[in-house]
């Protein structure tokens, strides 16, 4: 018999199975997904956001726990288990060796990423170099890996692991972790969480996935079914806003647009409906896919003009560019009379300040609204750009209650050997927004933990068996 089952192939699953290996278990990882798409929403990824008290080879000045825990704490508006936010804090200071050790490599942080060279180490290569390393290096220590493998059910007796099912075959463990993601790519599920609006409109329809195809939410609605304790709002998620041209499933990284802030964003009656200047881009950009899927027709459209060019990270997709506004304004279909006034009033209420998008300056506006509290300055330089947005899914945040060890809980109680790690139970940590690289953070932390919980609760059962 196998001593622990990890379901699931992303960072999470990965780091789990690892560490149940190099603690001595037998290991089997089952991913749901061909050997090409093998990863999860973890090969689109880019960076981990880490806790250092002190300068790190690629991590700039200081980022300590208490800063760490506070951005969170602001992202989420309290909706946060401190506990098992501090220990992810703390746990992110030290995972990086270990996971050199694996093969991962990282780098400075890229031309564009504003803000995070002292809060997040980047990964050569990227998500998919990440992934690649992980795998290669389980195939060195025998982890066993299946491909194609999704599991449909689990057997649970009295909140303990027994089997999971792949198809009509039957796999046996004495620990298992769960690790298969979030509900994001069940189009039906999604509907039904987001429901209809008052317009009519199902907003789910609208909305696009940047990671996997093949999270579907399956195992998590097995364990609801088993009766799991459950944690979360379903219609709460990482949500971007992402260039409304993006393919339905694994658009990744590219198709975010990053300029919201130097900007204005505009819904479809060409109406402004958020402050645009709110806080800095890592912090607040998971805001806008949300805010984007409440207004018409889930679509905005980002305006800037040229003094914004070269001061953010540029999207794959050009976007809509013309010499005069009436004229953008035409290409992007929004009203034209609106589009103009809603802009003459944004530039008339601009105020002169000492433009810095590095820090929150003192460019704002005043006497419109929403008001933009930072980086105001008037769209009047051509050409001028537009981008259509629509709202772009990462993870979904419904999961599975856990605990300090990772465990799975059945009625307020633990199970003795089965744990969950990375999406599927990172609401614990996020009950709403999100804050640059800590869907990674979670991930490798409870990865991390939940494969060396498993392999303790595995090989103690395997010499209760031998005695």
């Amino acid at each position: 018999m196998i001593d622990v089952l990890v379901i699931g192939g992303g960072n999470a699953a990965l780091c789990a199975a690892l560490m149940a290996r190099e603690a001595g278990a037998s290991v089997l990882l089952l991913e749901a997904a061909p050997l090409a798409w093998r990863g999860g929403n973890s090969m689109h990824v880019r960076n981990l956001r880490c806790m250092h008290d002190t300068p790190q080879d690629v991590l700039l000045e200081a980022y300590p726990e208490e800063e760490f825990w506070q951005d969170l704490l602001k992202v989420t508006g309290g909706n946060s288990n401190e506990q098992l936010a501090r220990y992810v804090i703390r746990a992110s200071s030290t995972c990086r060796p270990w996971m050199r050790k694996h093969g991962v490599r990282f780098q400075p942080s890229l031309s564009g990423t504003l803000h995070l060279s002292r809060t997040n180490a980047f990964f050569m290569g990227g998500g998919k170099a990440l992934v690649n390393a992980y795998f290669r290096s389980a195939q060195e220590l025998g982890v066993q890996v299946r491909y194609e493998a999704p599991v449909s059910r689990l057997e649970i007796e009295d909140g303990r692991f027994v089997a999971a099912w792949v198809g009509e075959e039957r796999i046996a463990a004495r620990a298992c972790v769960l690790a298969a993601g979030g509900f994001e790519s069940n189009r039906e599920w999604m509907r039904q969480a987001w429901g209809q609006n008052e317009r009519g409109e199902w907003p789910a329809d609208n909305f696009l996935v940047r990671g996997t195809r093949f999270n579907q939410g399956v195992l998590l609605k097995d364990m609801m079914r088993h009766g799991a304790d459950i944690i979360g709002d379903a219609t709460q998620m990482h949500c971007v806003a992402i260039d409304a041209r993006a393919p339905l499933y694994d658009g990744g990284i590219v198709t975010r647009v990053d300029c919201v802030s130097l900007g204005v964003m505009l819904n479809r009656d060409a109406r402004r409906f958020y402050d645009e200047g709110e806080d800095f881009w890592p912090k607040r950009y998971a805001i806008w896919g949300r805010l984007v899927a409440q207004q018409a027709g889930q679509i905005g459209y980002c305006i800037i003009d040229s003094k914004a060019v070269g001061r953010f990270m540029p999207p794959v997709f050009p976007g809509e560019k013309a010499d005069s506004l009436p004229a953008l304004a035409r290409q992007l279909g929004l009203p034209e009379a609106a589009f103009m006034e809603t802009l003459n009033a944004f530039n008339a209420a601009c105020r002169p300040g000492s433009f810095d998008h590095t820090v929150l300056d003192d460019c704002v506006t005043e006497g419109v609204r929403p008001p933009k509290t930072h980086w105001a300055r008037p769209i009047d330089t051509p050409p001028f750009y537009g981008y259509a947005l629509r709202p772009g899914i990462t993870f979904t945040y419904l999961g599975l209650k856990t605990n300090h060890e990772a465990a799975v809980h059945f009625d307020g109680r633990p199970s003795d050997n089965l744990f969950v790690a990375g999406e599927m139970m990172a609401g614990n940590v996020l009950g709403k927004g999100y804050t640059a690289g800590v869907g990674m953070s979670i991930g490798t932390a409870f990865g991390r933990l939940a494969g060396t919980r498993a392999a303790a609760a595995a090989l103690q059962e395997a010499q209760h068996a031998a005695a």
